[in-house]
């Protein structure tokens, strides 16, 4: 609860402040309109207390119109306070949301690297739900306890000794409202877990029910689903019998109760029949709150577990922003990496004496999984290495300096996909200010143009099952990207593995010869890439890394046409 409660804004504590004082008013009219209830009940008897504040005079219609009145209001204040309490609620999701989702976002790559990408999805979507009905089962319960209060306490002033039994069954009733509260735990962090599980299951469906299909595991993917659907099935089965039983409970005991109340008012001499029927009319108001309080506990064990998961990236610390006055992406001085060591992987990556120099590409290649992407990573500025120095001209750098340096970049990887709704989103989200025709130009460039031929153009959608989009389509929309970018440094990690041969050297000398002032770094295990490099940085299974200046000169590179390269292999004959 204190840690709940530490997640409120201002503007979260203030109308929380109005929502309890409205509340209040809702209890305080509501139990008003059962006492003058009693005058309709029983015409003619008046209640004894309050100095004759509620000995109401006149007919019946005056009565009817007084409880009228009491109603209205009541309901009115009552749709108020559900209005406040639907924007209290509403505005708190959105704010765990933005919070999580910006912490993601700024968080250093090293702290992601044990996260999956599944547990990820959950804490952005449906696990932030649950956590908002334990926030909206909290409402509920202050309201519950400010009915309460009011109407317990407005009945204890209509008749005193009539009181007496109430510390008995609220007793009672706290024992049963914590009942099964363990079991309900367990259950709740057992769904949260499984729902995490389901989200592997829906992870890029299409892809992945590719790779299904061709294993012949079809039945063997059916069953793990409906494996975790079966858990998920019992978790939320067990979690409504639970509040089912809470709910059997207490309404038990409120049986015996109220029964409990009219023995003692028979037995008890003095007490009259106005007074008995008003205490049992505003204990009766207390009854639905008492039944629905049960069910916002539930809801409250269910939210603990969804809300650990969110606080544990909460606490992720945000990655290192450069400080440094340093701008030199226009700057025509030499960056030069004299050393940096990279880890993992475990044994380090040491590289030396590599330039950095805009308008050339410099490929980088060795075996999967030998440390290029960590590489990039560092390249990048988003890891910091183990050592690192560096030079621009003749001033040295610091890490946050380079990362400064660099900072107008553009990466691409090859398991990105673009999650805007269009082309045209997407090239607008790399380059706000882009034309039309300027978009279309980097579009042409890439080879993505006959794309474009059809009705939509730029408008062409990128989720629907019509338009998607195949591998190589989305690497040459993401490559257009990096165009309209025009960043200092372009890092493209295997961002042209979908291309065949000829179309990746045909894109990449299109990038050279349109970046002019971008550093190129290209992993790829394509040897051809080669003759567009200016440098090849290759890294061999003993984790030595081999900086090479190419022999092509850079002019020839770039300026080498398609038909000098291999010809498409989507058009090849093959012989095995």
């Amino acid at each position: 609860m204190r840690s709940l409660l530490s997640t409120f804004t201002g503007v979260d504590l203030a109308e929380t402040i109005a929502y309890i004082a409205l509340s209040l008013g809702v209890a305080f009219t509501g139990s008003l309109a059962a006492v003058f209830l009693v005058a309709l009940v029983q015409p003619g008897h008046d209640l004894p207390f309050a100095g004759g504040m509620f000995n109401l005079h006149g007919g019946i219609e005056i009565h009817a119109a007084i409880f009228a009145i009491a109603t209205a209001t009541f309901a009115l204040m009552r749709w108020q306070a559900a209005r406040l309490g639907a924007r209290l609620v509403g505005r708190y999701g959105m704010g765990l949301r933005c919070k999580v989702h910006a912490r993601l976002t700024e968080a250093p790559l090293a702290s992601l690297a044990d996260a999956t990408s599944a547990e990820i999805a959950n804490v952005l979507t449906y696990n932030v739900e649950i956590v908002v009905q334990g926030f909206s089962a909290l409402q509920q319960l202050l309201l519950a306890a400010v009915t309460s209060v009011v109407s317990l306490g407005l009945a204890f002033w209509v008749s005193p000794p009539l009181m007496l039994a109430v510390p008995v069954l609220a007793c009672v009733g706290l024992m049963a409202s914590r009942a099964f509260g363990r079991e309900q735990a367990i259950v709740s962090r057992q769904y949260v877990a499984d729902m995490t599980r389901l989200f592997w299951h829906s992870e890029d469906f299409p892809r992945r029910l590719r790779h299904v299909r061709s294993f012949e595991r079809e039945d063997a993917e059916k069953a793990s689903y409906v494996a975790v659907s079966a858990r998920l099935y019992q978790g939320y089965r067990r979690q409504i019998e639970l509040v089912a039983s809470g709910r059997l409970m207490l309404e038990l005991l409120a049986a015996v109760g109220v029964s409990a109340i009219f023995v003692f008012a028979h037995l008890w001499h003095g007490i009259d029949q106005p007074s008995l029927i008003a205490v049992c009319l505003l204990l009766g108001r207390v009854l639905p709150y008492a039944l629905s309080t049960r069910q916002s506990f539930q809801q409250l064990r269910s939210a603990q577990p969804a809300f650990e998961l969110w606080r544990k990236y909460m606490r992720m610390d945000a990655a290192p922003r450069s400080v440094s006055p340093i701008r030199a992406t226009n700057s025509s001085a030499l960056l030069r990496i004299d050393r940096m060591r990279i880890v993992p992987p475990l044994a380090g990556i040491d590289i030396a004496a590599l330039n950095l120099v805009p308008g050339e590409l410099c490929l980088i290649s060795g075996e999967s999984g030998i440390g290029k992407s960590s590489l990039i990573d560092v390249l990048s500025g988003m890891t910091e290495p183990a050592l690192f120095s560096a030079r621009l001209g003749d001033q040295p750098l610091s890490f946050d300096e380079y990362r400064e340096v660099v900072r107008k970049g553009a990466y691409i990887s090859q398991n990105v996909r673009p999650w805007q709704r269009s082309v045209r989103e997407c090239l607008l989200w790399a380059a706000p200010g882009a034309t039309d025709e300027t978009m279309k130009h980097a579009l042409r460039e890439v080879g993505f143009d006959k794309r474009l031929l059809r009705k939509d153009g730029l408008d062409t959608t990128l989720q629907s099952a019509s338009n998607r989009l195949s591998g190589g389509e989305l690497q040459r929309l993401l490559l257009a990207q990096v165009i309209l970018r025009q960043p200092f440094l372009a890092l493209l990690d295997e961002a042209t593995s979908a291309l065949d041969m000829a179309s990746e050297m045909a894109v990449l000398s299109a990038m050279k010869r349109l970046l002019p002032q971008t550093i190129l770094m290209v992993v790829s295990h394509r040897s051809s890439v080669d003759a567009l490099a200016d440098q090849h940085l290759s890294i061999g299974n003993d984790l030595v890394a081999k900086l090479e200046r190419s022999v092509h000169p850079p002019q020839a590179a770039g300026a080498m046409s398609i038909q000098s390269v291999t010809p498409d292999l989507e058009h090849a004959s093959v012989s095995l």
